[in-house]
């Protein structure tokens, strides 16, 4: 792995946690919204590593295309996380939990994504997500153990070839 992946794995593990603490906002939609913003940010900053033209648009469109890649049953229970925080009080503990899991595991699959397509001197502009799909599902996966089996994540990192 060379310095410039280095560094753009560390900016996914940054934005992974970043994520997941964003999901935790205690309002409903309002998670969702810092988290996709959490989401953007990482991306601009991935481009400027690559030195590929960040477009917001772009980056938004590529943000929202890899949801429909997940399985139904683990988008819903993301989503339910930030629904179940209309309940006042007992909401926000119980859907918490599901959302950082969701929302950590899910910025882990899109920054590593786009570190792949930026290796391969991909832009905003060609960014295709049906070619991406199983290598997204697969990170996700990824992402989704190291958050709910805490003490695999460097056990994760280091089959996948990222700095512990």
């Amino acid at each position: 792995m060379d310095e410039r992946q280095k560094q753009a794995t560390r900016v996914v593990d940054k934005y992974r946690w970043l994520s997941a603490g964003a999901s935790l906002i205690p309002v409903p939609y309002l998670d969702w919204a810092t988290v996709t913003g959490v989401q953007l940010k990482m991306l601009a900053e991935l481009s400027n590593i690559y030195e590929v033209p960040y477009q917001k648009n772009a980056g938004k469109a590529a943000v929202t295309s890899m949801v429909g890649f997940i399985l139904p049953h683990t988008m819903a229970f993301g989503f339910l996380g930030s629904l179940t925080k209309t309940i006042p009080v007992v909401g926000s503990l119980a859907g918490a939990p599901a959302m950082a899991v969701f929302a950590g595991a899910y910025s882990w699959a899109l920054g590593n994504v786009f570190i792949q397509h930026f290796e391969s001197g991909g832009t905003f502009l060609n960014f295709n997500p049906d070619e991406v799909k199983e290598y997204f599902k697969a990170k996700f996966e990824e992402g989704q153990t190291m958050a709910a089996s805490p003490g695999t994540e460097e056990n994760v990192k280091r089959k996948a070839g990222t700095p512990a």
